[in-house]
């Protein structure tokens, strides 16, 4: 493998970061750290989905302009690079002028595909989606708890029926892969049930002039989904003259799309669709994350239990909010997260066993003037002989903490039963340089989950050794 290219899906900016998106985001990161620490040439977005309807109404609600509020939300979103150590290379804004010269190339890509007619439709405004009558029970959108209304308007139209076949092809022969496989078999059932021709405009009054012009047609802007979905080829500068795009885009067979589970179907049929019309190539992988709850319930506003990933760095530092997420979060399911199992997590796992392994280490190798060096060159991505990579690159990073985990208290119980204090000077240089070895192994291989962690590590056991500071300092509890 020679190149990646990894996306997050694009969060709505009416609102400000919150742990459901941090999970994802975290996610795509270690991916994208993993490549990048093999040389593999890797390109990593994100961003923001800034033309939607409901922006605009919360802008209105707000008293604000539209553009100065989606450009404050903005930022709270791309300063997340900093605040959880995040290694994307570039951050797309569907508000910018290069995304809406994009967004209308691909239109135009897909001319042939698209009509115009009068409709009647259910429609879920959070979702800015059309459903069917009966998609829902008693017609209740289950991710936002609201009836769809029924909405009567002209729109320009995309024929997804005429996809159906080809798309349950690509679905069922795995030429899209989708971890983990019993998304595919959602994917497949949705489609047997007959796929319909979706809107992909609204009305511009409807949408209060907000968004990107139908090309040609400036009474109607482009459906946010239909928008939002072309910023995988955006980002990488469709519709210029962008090598970014010939090279991850055209000439990759490693385009990687991490979303939730609420969003599969615009990612496995209505993009796929939309590239096949366009005569684009389609991604390879499309990894679904479930949902995280808090306390074992669903975040929300109203029960006021949407938690800040700002707010969780503050008080526990950058890495050990990727390491719980990560470590306590099964990587393609549902999780729950709660301030109690995060202060365990953090002192049992965190300040204890790794922080507390390698003070224990640098003190005795301090005391005795060790001076050690290792080569990267010489490691890869396993652990007691078991292949961590294997289980990064099929996204089972709870399994790969749980490795990493169970290798952190092996060496701490290596020191217990060895006891090298009680040892001759040459016994106990033996051993602890050994241990020094292990260290930087593991250093290696927590650089795409814990990078500040992992730097501090590495750093500790190079050159002449000096007792290390705490990597996990104690905090006081959460309740």
């Amino acid at each position: 493998m020679t190149k990646a290219y990894i996306t997050t899906s694009i969060p709505y900016v009416n609102g400000n970061p919150h742990i459901g998106f941090a999970l994802e985001i975290i996610q795509a990161d270690v991916l994208a750290r993993y490549y990048k620490s093999l040389s593999v040439k890797t390109f990593f977005l994100t961003g923001t989905d800034e033309n939607a309807i409901k922006n605009a109404q919360k802008a209105q609600e707000l008293g604000l302009d539209v553009k100065k509020m989606v450009d404050d939300y903005a930022k709270q979103f791309y300063d997340l690079k900093s605040v959880l150590n995040l290694s994307f290379d570039f951050f797309i804004r569907t508000s910018s002028p290069d995304h809406h010269l994009s967004a209308q190339k691909f239109w135009l890509l897909c001319q042939k595909d698209i009509y115009k007619k009068k409709y009647v439709g259910l429609y879920c405004s959070g979702c800015e989606s059309f459903y069917k009558d009966g998609e829902f029970k008693d017609n209740i959108c289950p991710n936002h708890k609201k009836p769809l209304e029924t909405i009567e308007e002209e729109n320009y139209f995309f024929a997804l029926s005429r996809y159906q076949k080809q798309l349950f092809d690509i679905i069922s022969k795995d030429k899209i892969q989708i971890e983990p496989q019993y998304r595919k078999t959602e994917i497949l059932n949705f489609i047997n049930q007959g796929l319909e021709d979706f809107s992909i405009s609204r009305p511009a009054d409807r949408a209060y002039n907000w968004g990107i012009d139908v090309p040609g047609d400036s009474s109607q802007k482009i459906y946010v989904w239909f928008d939002a979905l072309i910023n995988y080829v955006s980002g990488l500068g469709f519709g210029t003259e962008s090598e970014n795009f010939k090279t991850f885009w055209l000439d990759n067979n490693n385009k990687i799309h991490f979303i939730g589970k609420d969003i599969i179907k615009f990612h496995l049929i209505y993009w796929p669709a939309m590239l096949l019309s366009a005569r684009l190539p389609l991604p390879n992988k499309v990894f679904v994350h479930g949902f995280l709850t808090v306390n074992r319930q669903k975040i929300s506003k109203t029960l006021g239990n949407v938690i800040s990933p700002y707010d969780l760095v503050y008080k526990y530092g950058t890495d050990a909010v990727r390491y719980y997420f990560l470590r306590e979060i099964p990587t393609a399911e549902d999780g729950d997260f709660s301030w109690q199992r995060f202060n365990e997590i953090y002192k049992s796992e965190l300040s204890n066993e790794l922080g507390n392994l390698v003070v224990r280490v640098t003190t005795l190798a301090e005391k005795d003037s060790l001076e050690v060096e290792f080569s990267d060159k010489e490691y890869d991505f396993s652990l007691n002989g078991k292949d961590l990579s294997e289980l990064v690159e099929n996204f089972n990073y709870h399994q790969a903490m749980a490795e990493i985990n169970a290798y952190i208290k092996e060496l701490n119980k290596k020191i217990d039963t060895f006891q090298p204090w009680k040892k001759s000077s040459g016994e106990r240089q033996k051993f602890l340089i050994d241990m020094l070895s292990h260290l930087h192994k593991l250093g290696f291989v927590l650089r795409p989950f814990l990078p500040d962690t992992a730097g501090k590590i590495l750093k500790s056991v190079s050159g002449k050794i000096s007792k290390a500071q705490a990597l996990f300092p104690s905090i006081a509890d959460n309740n």
